[in-house]
């Protein structure tokens, strides 16, 4: 980065600042002046940045920054993991920064959010209506009939959709509130696979999905999430326009949300609803396929939930049968009549074609048995056995697809294991051949004087009969000593309920319990109610902002170390003993310092918070391991006492009382344990 471009990107963050009323915080300007070095200069940086350090506005201005320079070549690329910061984003920050630092730019940016085609109404679907087979969703009305009666819920959803449908002007379905089923959405969207293209389709002109894409062809910054840009770098195809620059946000959760990307599955009604839309195009082939279903029904039902490798032979034949049974369909729906130049019919084609080139692509990969993959079998109330096929590291992929192929900074609370950027990095695929930077700006917050990490030591290590009585027993008394004030963080649904079950009768005050009500409900009743717990699993522990005295104590009854059953990570760490390596501290143990300390995180998320996180598994004190899970973690005053963390919950239960900030204190002490 030229020397002259220092003073102006401070000058900008300032602006950025006061453009939103904020203040300066620590590390803010160190990482945008880092960010924009990198982009300047190309590499790759990683940047973790504490919770409160205005990271968004810190990777916006050198981005909105760096496409106003004339080299610039596309726009930047900010991915995010969720829904939420995606709308953040582009509702509330950009616009905000484009408005404060813009009349300082050379012209004032534009920017667009990006989302997978499934995401956008498909016009052309919504106005063919249902497919012959959901018109049993109508009473008295048929799919040619553009205005059926509703007789059941899902019809009532999507008869919801066509009045949203007039007055949208994105087609977005995160603009449909309330949100509709995935069943009722699946009639009004297609896949990339299924659509027709802007050329062919009626509709094109007015295509919701490809309006959004020329507007983030024509944008400064587009904003997409992690899956997208997985689908981006992996896939044949170009979705998100050409670009040189990414910011990822969270990328704690990247590698998991390309292993998500880059998973299949392969159900016997996945099968069979693909042979059911070749009826009419492809009857003979399409009875083929369906026998083909039947066929890995009867043997599917025979597996054993876990890995599958080498596979069963009688699995191999049935699969077999599978891919040849789809590729001789796609033959026919390739010869298939088309003389009729209608786009309904064309459109009802290439779903069908679209749903047979899955289950052959999938089947082949399956029979494939490769060492690059990981395949298992597993069993889902809803769809009985799933046979799953995900690759067994995705560093390689990522190394290849997207980290050589342009610059990017990645960014998160927590991207250190250990102390150490080097685990991380490697996951990700920024190994020795790559030129990365790490930096870490810190804090605003002073985790020792503001809260407590208190490890019940003296309680025995969790088994596997579930949350024990000890356990139990040690939550009501931390419950009773803070008042309420309580996020409970469990390893399993099944430990939540049982807790929250057992201490309903145990506690005075209100517990509040994930799958009682939405997810956002919930948090919402826990932030207006102090005298109140929220207990659940793993949303909860990265996605809850509660600042405040509503949220004094993070109770977590366990290291989240990955099920020893489950088949990927078990293979993970075969793969790297087998290297020479260590599989539990590089696969287990790291997945579950990056989760723990996010759910530690959950604790103070202001600079006036205060608070305690008691960890209630042993194993953080005694086990070989603990003390690099513990240096994963914010530098909270350590301590295994009971008696002091009881205490200290108390003052600040009785400090917070009638007020929303408990009172500033110098150092750790005895009356609130945390200074």
């Amino acid at each position: 980065m030229a020397a002259q471009q220092v003073p102006e990107i401070e000058k900008l963050l300032a602006r950025a600042v006061d453009g939103v009323a904020g203040e300066p915080r620590p590390g803010q300007l160190a990482m945008a002046e880092a960010i924009a070095k990198t982009m300047q200069g190309g590499g790759h940086l990683l940047v973790q940045a504490g919770t409160g350090t205005g990271k968004s506005l810190a990777y916006l201005v050198p981005a909105l920054h760096h496409t106003m320079a004339d080299d610039a070549d596309g726009p930047v690329v900010v991915a995010t993991a969720t829904i939420a910061l995606q709308r953040q984003l582009v509702e509330r920050d950009l616009p905000r920064l484009v408005e404060s630092i813009g009349p300082a730019l050379p012209r004032t940016p534009s920017f667009a959010i990006l989302k997978g085609r499934r995401n956008y109404l498909c016009l052309q679907r919504f106005h063919a209506g249902p497919q012959d087979e959901q018109t049993e969703l109508f009473d008295g009305e048929t799919a040619q009939n553009k205005a059926p009666s509703p007789t059941s819920s899902l019809g009532l959803e999507i008869v919801r959709i066509g009045d949203w449908a007039a007055r949208t002007e994105t087609g977005d379905r995160d603009e449909l509130v309330p949100g509709v089923s995935e069943r009722a959405w699946s009639q009004v969207a297609v896949s990339s696979r299924e659509c027709l293209g802007s050329s062919k389709c009626p509709y094109g002109a007015d295509c919701f999905a490809e309006h959004a894409r020329m507007r983030a062809m024509r944008s400064d910054v587009v904003v997409t999430n992690h899956a997208l840009l997985a689908i981006d770098a992996l896939g044949d195809v170009a979705v998100l326009p050409e670009h040189e620059v990414v910011v990822i946000d969270e990328a704690h959760e990247l590698v998991d949300r390309v292993t998500g990307a880059a998973t299949e599955e392969l159900t016997s009604t996945i099968v069979e609803r693909a042979a059911s839309r070749c009826h009419r195009m492809a009857a003979e082939e399409s009875k083929r396929l369906d026998e083909a279903a039947a066929a890995l029904s009867d043997v599917v039902t025979t597996l054993p939930d876990g890995q599958l490798s080498p596979l069963p032979q009688a699995l191999a034949e049935a699969l077999e049968l599978v891919r040849d049974a789809a590729r001789a369909t796609l033959g026919a729906l390739s010869t298939s009549d088309q003389s009729k130049n209608d786009a309904d019919v064309e459109v009802v084609r290439k779903q069908a074609r679209a749903s047979v080139e899955a289950v052959f692509d999938t089947a082949t990969r399956l029979l494939a048995d490769s060492a690059d993959d990981v395949i298992w079998a597993s069993t889902d109330d809803r769809r009985g056995v799933v046979l799953h096929v995900a690759p067994l590291k995705v560093a390689g992929l990522l190394r290849d697809a997207l980290f050589s192929q342009c610059t990017a900074v990645l960014t998160s609370a927590t991207l250190t294991l250990g102390g150490r950027f080097e685990p991380v990095a490697a996951s990700l695929g920024l190994g020795s051949d790559n030129e990365w930077e790490g930096l870490d700006v810190g804090s605003p917050f002073e985790h020792a004087k503001q809260g407590i990490l208190y490890v019940a030591r003296h309680l025995p290590p969790p088994g596997r009969d579930g949350i024990s009585d000890q356990t139990l027993t040690e939550v009501a008394e931390l419950i009773e000593a803070a008042g309420g004030r309580t996020l409970g963080l469990f390893s399993s649904m099944r430990a939540a309920t049982t807790a929250a079950q057992v201490l309903r009768s145990k506690v005075d005050v209100k517990i509040l319990c994930q799958g009682d009500d939405s997810t956002s409900e919930l948090v919402r009743q826990f932030a207006i109610e102090p005298a109140s717990c929220l207990f659940g699993t793993l949303s909860l522990w990265q996605g809850v902002d509660v600042p405040g005295a509503s949220c004094q104590l993070v109770i977590v009854d366990r290291i989240p170390f990955p099920r020893p059953d489950d088949p990927l990570m078990s293979a993970r760490q075969r793969a790297v003993a087998e290297a020479g390596g260590n599989g539990f501290m590089a696969i287990a143990a790291s997945q579950a310092a990056l989760l723990l300390a996010q759910g530690t995180g959950r604790l103070l998320r202001s600079r006036t918070d205060r608070g305690v996180v008691a960890v209630l598994d042993s194993r953080l004190a005694t086990a070989r391991y603990a003390g690099f899970l513990r240096s994963s973690l914010p530098p909270f005053w350590y301590t295994t006492d009971p008696a002091v963390v009881r205490k200290s919950l108390r003052a600040l239960d009785e400090a917070a009382g009638g007020r929303r900030k408990p009172p500033e204190v110098d150092q750790p002490t005895l009356e609130l344990g945390v200074g």
